[in-house]
C-alpha cells in the first residue's frame, strides 16, 4: 500500500465497538534526590498528578485518536474513580453508552509513581471477579441494541482477566457479530483464552501465547508457526497476530505467514503498546487490508506509543510519517 493519507482518511469514516475491562491509570509525577531515612526507598517530592483511560478504555482512545468513532462496552463500578473514567469518555467524544455502573464492582485503578521520569512503584486497587448474571445479561442488552442500530465496522474484545468478558459474553458478541459479517478482534488473556472461537483476528502477545498453550515457544519463524497452527485447531480465527516485543509481530493467515521485525527506538514505556496494536489493526482490518499490511502498520503503531512515558494514543501523523519513510 502506498497511499497512506487515503487511508487514514478512510479511518474517520469508521465506527468501532470496544468491549472488555475498562480502568483508571493515575500518576503522580515527581523528583528524587534523597532516599528515605525511615526505609531503603526513595522520597519523590510529587511536582503533578494526572488521570487516563486505561484497559479497553484505552483501546478506544486510540481509535478516537485516529479519527474514527468509538463506542465502548463495559462494567464499573458506582465510585469516584468510575465518574472520573465516564468524564474521561466525555472529554475525549467517546460514546459511553454501552457503559454500566455497579454497586457491587469497583472501579479498576492502576497508580504509578514516577520519578525522575522512571517507574518507581505501581499499586493496583481493584477486585478481581466475573460479571454477574444480572450484569452480564444488562451489558449484552445494550450490545445487542446498539449493534442493531449501529453497525460498526469491527469489534475489538479486550480481555484484561478483570471479569467483565464472561465465556458466555464472549460467545454471544462473536457469534453476533459473525452472524451481522462484523469483523471481531480480539486481546486475550489467559483466563478464557479458548472462549473466543470462530473470531477475525486473535492477538495475543508471546507470553500470553505460551500461557495458553502451555509450551516452550521462541520468538522465530518456524516456533511461531507450529504454535500458531495448535491455535487455528482449536479455535478456528480467520488471522493470527502475535505480538513479539523488541522483535516486531509475527502474522498468519490461511495463505501466509511471516515476522516483521520492530524498528530500532528509544523506549520510554511499554505501557499501553498493546491497545495500540489491537486498535489500529482493527481500523486497517475495517478498511480491507491484507494481514500482511495491518501487521505492518499497527507493528510500527505500538513501537510508536512506546517512546513516550505513561499510556499514550497514538500520533496519526507521525504515524503516516513513519509508513511514508
Amino acid at each position: 500500500m502506498s497511499n497512506y493519507s487515503q487511508l487514514f482518511k478512510e479511518f474517520k469514516n469508521q465506527q468501532i465497538f470496544i468491549v472488555g475491562d475498562v480502568m483508571l491509570d493515575h500518576y503522580i509525577r515527581g523528583k528524587v534526590d534523597r532516599i528515605s531515612p525511615e526505609a531503603p526507598v526513595p522520597v519523590v517530592s510529587v511536582q503533578s498528578f494526572d488521570n487516563r483511560a486505561g484497559g479497553a478504555a484505552n483501546v478506544a482512545m486510540n481509535i478516537r485518536a485516529a479519527g474514527a468513532k468509538s463506542t465502548v462496552f463495559s462494567v464499573i463500578g458506582k465510585d469516584a474513580n468510575g465518574k472520573e473514567l465516564t468524564r474521561l469518555f466525555k472529554q475525549g467524544k467517546i460514546d459511553c453508552s454501552g457503559i454500566v455502573a455497579s454497586a457491587e464492582r469497583i472501579t479498576t485503578l492502576k497508580a504509578r509513581i514516577i520519578g525522575n521520569n522512571h517507574q518507581l512503584l505501581r499499586y493496583d486497587y481493584e477486585a478481581i471477579k466475573a460479571l454477574t448474571d444480572k450484569e452480564e445479561k444488562t451489558l449484552l442488552q445494550l450490545f445487542t441494541q446498539k449493534i442493531k442500530a449501529i453497525k460498526p465496522d469491527a469489534v475489538i474484545l479486550e480481555d484484561y482477566n478483570k471479569g467483565v468478558l464472561t465465556q458466555g459474553l464472549i460467545t454471544s458478541i462473536i457469534e453476533l457479530c459473525n452472524a451481522k459479517g462484523i469483523p471481531t478482534l480480539v486481546d486475550p488473556k489467559k483466563q478464557n483464552f479458548f472462549a473466543y472461537k470462530g473470531c477475525t483476528l486473535f492477538k495475543p502477545n508471546l507470553k500470553e501465547l505460551r500461557e495458553g498453550l502451555q509450551i516452550e515457544l521462541v520468538a522465530e519463524l518456524k516456533s511461531l508457526q507450529k504454535a500458531s497452527q495448535q491455535l487455528t485447531r482449536k479455535m478456528s480465527p480467520a488471522n493470527v497476530l502475535i505480538t513479539l516485543a523488541e522483535k516486531g509481530v509475527f502474522y498468519q493467515s490461511q495463505k501466509e505467514a511471516a515476522v516483521i521485525p520492530a524498528h530500532v527506538r528509544n523506549i520510554a514505556d511499554v505501557s499501553g503498546a498493546g491497545d495500540t496494536v489491537v486498535a489500529v489493526a482493527a481500523l486497517c482490518l475495517a478498511a480491507h487490508l491484507p494481514i500482511a499490511e495491518i501487521a505492518k502498520i499497527s507493528n510500527l503503531a505500538g513501537g510508536l506509543v512506546c517512546e513516550h512515558p505513561g499510556v499514550v494514543t497514538i500520533d496519526v501523523k507521525r504515524l503516516q510519517e513513519e509508513l511514508e519513510k
